[in-house]
């Protein structure tokens, strides 16, 4: 049976992970401090399959030795500090999480004898503001935030331990995940704040114009990703996404479309650094990894707004 460790696998995309991986017969070991995520989460998941969680954070050394000891195949690092304007605000405290919590993790895989390192890094925080869109990863990378610095630096430590220890990596630049299970309450999570605040009967707000874009990836198509690049391996950086530019205001009426409630929403001043526009071309992980982005967005927001109306009270 093949063994795998999630970091944040109580969370968002972390958990869909786990889904994909019991389903696919592997034993998993969750990491995750519950800051943001919940064992809720891993309910389905702990039902149908091997898996064990402990509450720890990222950067705390005993990870290594947990680690150590279920040595896994594969390690899944998604755990992050993943708020931009509270890595603008504390700098210090998202690298201490996003680049200290990494470099901890790698120290683990290799300690722990995992074949393989599997990141989730970000494609749209990476680039910054580009106007060659969609954005291939030959693009010259420029973070306008620390959060996207973050995500940047460590990538030179994948090459470090690829190159010292052997340790394979695959970095997996994504677009804007959506789907069941995101939280709404964040500032990440454009689709399930609309969808949360049009069933709840609220009036969402839509920042700056509307006419920014972005590119959405359904979450289960974004776990289809990880697990490949688990099985491919090839120590490189690859982006995943849609390749479709999608408006917030156009977005807005998918949701409305698809929930049924038609509210106008409230414009309000645009956020300060702001991207206007992100999308990524996403053909070099067709190519290398056979993957492609098969949830149209409007199908994707439909299975978003089922699951979040099944889990009203």
């Amino acid at each position: 049976m093949p063994k795998s460790v999630v970091t944040g696998g109580a969370g968002f995309i972390g958990s869909n992970l786990v889904d994909r991986l019991v389903d696919d017969g592997h034993e998993v070991f969750v990491i995750d401090d519950l800051s943001s995520g919940s064992l809720a989460n891993l309910k389905d998941a702990r039902q149908r399959g091997s898996v064990v969680a402990h509450q720890i954070d990222v950067s705390s050394p005993e990870v290594v030795d947990l680690v150590r000891a279920f040595q896994p195949d594969t390690v899944f690092h998604l755990a992050a500090q993943i708020d931009v304007r509270h890595s603008v605000a504390d700098p210090v405290h998202d690298a201490k999480i996003n680049v200290l919590g990494t470099i901890n993790l790698l120290e683990a895989a290799r300690h722990g004898n995992a074949e393989r390192f599997v990141f989730s890094s970000s494609g749209g925080a990476t680039f910054g503001d580009t106007f060659n869109i969609p954005t291939p990863e030959s693009q010259e990378r420029k973070p306008a935030s620390p959060y996207g610095v973050s995500k940047y630096v460590v990538e030179e430590y994948f090459r470090y331990y690829k190159d010292t220890y052997d340790l394979d990596f695959v970095s997996l630049g994504f677009a804007n995940v959506y789907g069941p299970r995101q939280d709404p309450h964040g500032e990440a999570g454009v689709v399930a704040i609309f969808i949360g605040d049009l069933i709840a009967g609220r009036r969402p707000t839509i920042f700056g114009d509307g006419n920014q874009t972005r590119d959405f990836v359904f979450v289960e198509d974004v776990a289809d990703a990880l697990v490949r690049a688990a099985r491919i391996g090839g120590s490189r950086y690859l982006n995943i996404g849609t390749g479709v530019e999608t408006s917030i205001l156009r977005l807005y009426e998918y949701v409305v479309e698809a929930t049924g409630v038609d509210i106008a929403p409230t414009m309000a001043a645009a956020k300060r650094g702001e991207q206007l526009r992100s999308c990524l071309d996403a053909r070099a992980a067709q190519e290398h990894l056979g993957w492609e982005a098969w949830t149209p967005l409007p199908e994707g927001i439909s299975d978003t707004i089922d699951w979040f109306r099944g889990t009203e009270p």
